[in-house]
């Protein structure tokens, strides 16, 4: 599986936001770090095929996700940081067949996928529940179950541990290590990253840091505290 980036940039309503970015991406687990506002969910939603670039292009597979929109859905699957901007039905069962209808199955093929779905992770009583008395924890469950259905080969993660207490962060993190795809996770925790193949630092829509993860996670580390005891020692009434 092959994300590439090629001489991309972003300027949204021609505000300079990310870029120019050029990078190949082939590892199976890639992590993005950075301060916000640096372009890490620009660069997600890039990837994803849900924003276009101003200049250049985004490839995923062989897979141009702006052109292709039916191929992207089923190449790249993007879980947002907060599952209530994903999640828009009023059960379980509708939610994950939305994503299956909008590859091409019928109504019949998409609620029985769903209901598969369901069962393999042991959630098949989940098919009928409403979407609103799940838990923050269980909503995320329910918008990466909603992507694997889809079966794409590489998902994006946006912050995937935001608002999740400590147990259920760790549920995600155990579950998340047994997935098969490709994963590109975006997150402000270096230690989720650590045992990642490959990390990105993005700062001021640029790649500041590319390479193994213990190195890139160090220098960023580093800059962050520097970063933190410059703010400490300023004078807030200056």
């Amino acid at each position: 599986m092959t994300v590439i980036f090629k001489d991309v940039e972003y300027r949204p309503q021609g505000i300079h936001v990310l870029g120019p970015v050029t990078v190949e991406l082939s590892e199976r687990r890639i992590g993005i770090v950075g301060r916000n506002g640096s372009g890490k969910s620009s660069f997600s939603r890039l990837l994803a095929g849900l924003v276009t670039s101003d200049v250049g292009k985004v490839m995923v597979n062989n897979v141009d996700v702006v052109k292709d929109r039916n191929a992207a859905l089923s190449t790249v699957g993007i879980i947002f940081q907060n599952p209530d901007h994903q999640i828009i039905f009023p059960t379980v069962g509708e939610e994950i067949e939305f994503g299956l209808q909008q590859l091409g199955m019928s109504r019949e093929r998409a609620a029985e996928k769903a209901e598969l779905t369901l069962s393999y992770h042991n959630r098949a009583h989940w098919y009928d529940r409403s979407t609103h008395t799940l838990s923050q924890g269980q909503r995320h469950f329910l918008c990466l179950m909603s992507v694997l259905a889809m079966e794409p080969k590489t998902i994006v993660l946006d912050e995937p541990y935001a608002g999740l207490d400590i147990p259920t962060s760790l549920q995600l993190h155990r579950w998340l290590e047994t997935l098969d795809q490709q994963i590109i996770m975006i997150t402000h925790d270096p230690e989720k990253l650590k045992y990642f193949d490959r990390v990105l630092w993005l700062e001021k829509g640029q790649i500041v840091g590319d390479g193994l993860a213990g190195d890139v996670l160090q220098d960023f580390s580093a800059e962050m505290v520097k970063l933190g005891e410059q703010d400490a020692s300023a004078d807030p009434t200056a």
